[in-house]
């Protein structure tokens, strides 16, 4: 009787991870098929490196919304991931016992808060002060790179820690054998230990980072140009799609969805750079 049970269980557990698999391939096969026409007709290079995205002339450019998203997703990491990692390091061996559980509980609250309230957050506190410290309108790609530093943080927080505190003991005390000390023995032994953990958690801030669309409209400014700094106006891949899907049609709405497709293929092959660095690690 219990050797059945476990095979309904197993079976369970196939079919779950099928459907997963199946679902993903899907949306996959939906993607290319519905985009890879688009590119065809509009034209590769046109497409790719084109400057002006006008689709009332059919003029479907969106390199300014390539570059857009390489400079917000930079940006938020250049900002999300030493603090981000710095914060997971204290958490795991440096926080006092009484500060780690709101410590701890403030950070789960902030995974849990929603896209459009930080754009809010962004919009009333981050764009104002950019407008009077560093100047220009307020929304662009400073504003979204540090909204998105911000949103990023729970996940290379938490994912890091995890990572951190799966090192083996020893790792920590054979350093302070060898008359390392505390803090020599967290950084120079333990934190190696962990890079792949850690690794991991950046790619997924990637991920958040490239794919958050509602908190980016609200502060980037939303201009299909290619920024000139850091205070310039910028339009993503996704916030492109989510602006102009609603009322688009025919080859419009097929250049959306090609646009989709360059973005899933700008993931993978981030993805795939961080697992041949990580291989070669």
């Amino acid at each position: 009787m219990n050797h059945f049970k476990e095979k309904i269980v197993q079976g369970v557990f196939l079919f779950t991870a099928c459907l997963t698999v199946i679902s993903v391939l899907l949306i996959c096969l939906f993607l290319f098929v519905s985009g890879l026409p688009a590119i065809k007709e509009i034209g590769f290079w046109s497409f790719i490196s084109g400057t002006v995205w006008r689709p009332a002339n059919h003029l479907y450019g969106i390199l300014p919304m390539i570059v857009g998203s390489l400079y917000v997703t930079v940006g938020s990491l250049l900002l999300g991931v030493p603090i981000g990692v710095l914060t997971a390091i204290f958490m795991a061996y440096f926080c006092p016992d009484k500060l780690y559980k709101p410590l701890k509980a403030t950070i789960n609250l902030m995974a849990g808060i929603p896209s459009v309230v930080y754009g809010f957050f962004g919009l009333v506190v981050i764009v104002p002060l950019i407008r009077q410290q560093v100047g220009g309108f307020g929304m662009g790609v400073l504003a979204a790179s540090i909204l998105l530093g911000i949103m990023i943080l729970p996940t290379i927080i938490s994912v890091s820690e995890a990572s951190l505190r799966a090192v083996p003991p020893s790792y920590y005390e054979g350093g302070l054998a060898l008359g390392a000390s505390h803090e020599r023995s967290v950084f120079k032994a333990v934190v190696p230990a962990a890079k792949r953990g850690i690794l991991s958690a950046i790619i997924l801030g990637v991920g958040r980072a490239i794919g958050e669309t509602m908190a980016v409209i609200m502060v980037a400014g939303n201009q299909a140009v290619l920024p000139q700094n850091l205070t310039s106006g910028v339009r993503t891949l996704t916030t492109n799609i989510v602006m102009e899907m609603g009322y688009s049609s025919g080859l419009h709405r097929r250049a959306l969805i090609a646009t989709g497709v360059v973005l899933f293929v700008f993931i993978l092959i981030i993805n795939i750079s961080f697992s041949v660095i990580n291989k070669e690690d």
